[in-house]
């Protein structure tokens, strides 16, 4: 079971990182569009259109992999307080009180609206010669099925924190801040780090 929660947070991952490129393009694509408008004078209609569907994308297919993190916004300042048990609780209801029911309508009807999107071979309307949108609104059903199925292994782990009483282990990612390095920097260990004493004389020391 530990194997595929892995997996599937492996593949909420690679996903995630995918997609991530798009905040590059979306730079390369406001910058130029800026160049293009102020210096050169030479406007694009389509412009817009298409910041807000790179944004967009990106936006939506983040979702399962902020899910595998576990960086949605939650209430820690009284979630943290609570017994793994306790958070595994809270956790399960809302998962299956708002969760499945949201991410299954987003996935259900995000289907029929792409395919909509498509059998009229729609555009955006914004501009006057706008861009396809309905490569765009694909993305909400695939968005969706992702978000599900990382919601489903988010379940499964509740359900193994309410029977062992601690969370199973993640799919680790990159931190904010590089800890290891920083240690050899500073030329300290894990035991020194961990150390009463030595935590106290660098709060002294501040």
């Amino acid at each position: 079971m530990q194997r595929f929660l892995l997996t599937v947070d492996k593949l909420s991952t690679l996903v995630g990182h995918a997609f991530s490129f798009l905040i590059v393009l979306l730079t390369l694509h406001v910058s130029w569009e800026v160049f293009s408008r102020y210096v050169l004078n030479n406007p694009r209609a389509w412009a817009f259109d298409g910041m807000i569907m790179l944004y967009g994308t990106l936006f939506m297919m983040a979702g399962a992999y902020t899910l595998s993190k576990n960086g949605h916004v939650r209430g820690d300042v009284l979630y943290g307080f609570f017994e793994p048990r306790t958070q595994a609780t809270i956790d399960l209801i809302l998962y299956f009180l708002f969760f499945i029911p949201g991410v299954f309508a987003l996935t259900y009807a995000g289907y029929f609206y792409a395919a909509e999107s498509w059998a009229i071979n729609e555009h955006s309307n914004i501009t006057a010669d706008g861009p396809p949108i309905y490569p765009f609104k694909t993305v909400i059903p695939i968005a969706g099925a992702f978000l599900l199925l990382q919601g489903i292994v988010e379940i499964i782990r509740c359900i193994i924190c309410l029977r062992d009483g601690a969370w199973p282990s993640r799919e680790e990612d990159v931190e904010e801040v590089d800890v290891d390095k920083l240690k050899e920097m500073v030329h300290v260990d894990e035991a020194t780090v961990n150390d009463p004493a030595f935590v106290e004389d660098r709060g002294a020391a501040r």
